[in-house]
């Protein structure tokens, strides 16, 4: 039978979510675990595949087992959390259809970019340090341009192998938190790389290096190299993912 196991993780000592040869990634360290747990090779698929250093607050992964999970899956969820480190939380786990796919079932993903206008050697992994002053306002009115726009390939990782660039996006913006700044976005999928470049680009116009007319003309030139330069990776956040409700058994 099919499950999705829902799992919030610090990704701050890993290689980023997907396997790797030679490299210490999410999936290989919650593979181990449920092979461990169920006396059996595991492979699991996940909702996205988020970079070295980012993290999750809500990751789906989808997995089958014969075994029958159905009568204890508090009991089992309990064992699973057994088996993972301490960044890694197993938070629920749910039967769905054998159709059910933790990436291509997804109807749409939300990320937030969380910055820090104070030093905080305690919270340096999970948030960006950025002391210098910006113009939020402009921030959000460049922002919102994305909404009514569809081609993102000059957001996305260069070389990257994807049929196209088009996203719907439909939240984008800043707002202020008590000693710093959150950027929310939400879309129907994500290019590799996506976010991170529209925060560091987002930063130049905040910074007044560039305008909110100057953006546009990024989004119309489809050229990653007229963009800004990615932001850090340890501010971003996956946040949530919505499915239908009627994969679920």
């Amino acid at each position: 039978m099919r499950y999705f196991l829902d799992i919030a993780y610090n990704g701050a000592r890993y290689h980023g979510w997907q396997l790797q040869n030679n490299a210490h990634t999410l999936q290989a360290e919650v593979e181990e675990g449920l092979g461990k747990l169920f006396r059996q090779p595991m492979r699991i698929t996940g909702s996205g595949r988020t970079d070295t250093g980012v993290h999750a607050e809500q990751q789906l992964v989808h997995f089958d087992v014969e075994l029958d999970l159905l009568s204890e899956l508090d009991l089992w969820l309990h064992k699973i959390n057994a088996v993972l480190p301490p960044d890694i939380w197993a938070k629920s786990l749910r039967p769905v259809s054998s159709e059910a796919h933790a990436r291509y079932s997804a109807l749409s993903r939300r990320y937030q970019y969380r910055i820090s206008r104070h030093k905080d050697p305690f919270r340096q992994q999970l948030v960006y340090y950025f002391p210098r002053p910006l113009d939020v306002a402009k921030m959000n009115e460049a922002a919102a341009l994305m909404l009514q726009w569809e081609d993102f390939e000059c957001f996305s990782k260069i070389h990257t192998n994807v049929k196209h660039f088009r996203c719907t996006v439909w939240e984008a913006r800043w707002e202020e938190t008590e000693g710093g700044l959150i950027f929310y976005i939400a879309a129907n999928r994500f290019l590799r790389n996506m976010v991170r470049a529209i925060v560091g680009t987002l930063l130049q116009v905040g910074q007044g290096r560039m305008t909110v007319p100057e953006f546009q003309q990024v989004l119309e030139s489809r050229d990653r190299s007229r963009a800004g330069r990615s932001a850090p990776a340890d501010g971003l956040f996956l946040v949530e993912v919505q499915y239908p409700t009627d994969i679920y058994v």
